[in-house]
């Protein structure tokens, strides 16, 4: 996906292109005192964000993201993406926040982790299922 605001079109095309080596290139479009929240994590630094990504790396199979949306108002930026790990998809969103020099400040990813993981596990995943339709409200 392509963005005329310099500061999203860099940062799709970091996430899109994502791999090991590439680590220190997307990092780099991080301010050194960023924070970085998803649903497993909650880091405060550049290196942590790196850190984070070099264990998507080591324990996910295949990785890639594929943003679908991109919305930049200000100093804020909102990314749809797909997260592709093998088989394996999760939609999910990043909410973004730039410093004056255009770096990330701020990122926090949201999607349902329940949904979007653990109900496609096997055991698991049919627990979840059942706790669902009995908290359906019909």
């Amino acid at each position: 996906m392509k963005h005329t605001d310099p500061r999203a079109a860099a940062l799709i095309a970091g996430y899109e292109a994502l791999s090991p080596a590439g680590l220190d290139s997307l990092v780099a479009l991080y301010a050194d005192d960023c924070s970085f929240k998803d649903p497993f994590n909650e880091v405060r630094g550049r290196a942590a964000v790196r850190r984070v990504f070099a264990h998507m790396f080591e324990t996910v199979k295949t990785p890639r993201f594929v943003v679908r949306h991109a919305i930049v108002q200000g100093d804020q930026c909102f990314l749809g993406w797909d997260f592709h790990a093998g088989d394996l998809v999760i939609r999910g969103a990043s909410h973004l926040r730039f410093d004056a020099a255009g770096l990330v400040v701020d990122h926090r990813d949201y999607w349902d982790a329940a949904e979007e993981l653990y109900e496609k596990l096997p055991v698991l995943g049919a627990l979840m299922r059942l706790l669902k339709r009995q908290l359906r409200a019909t």
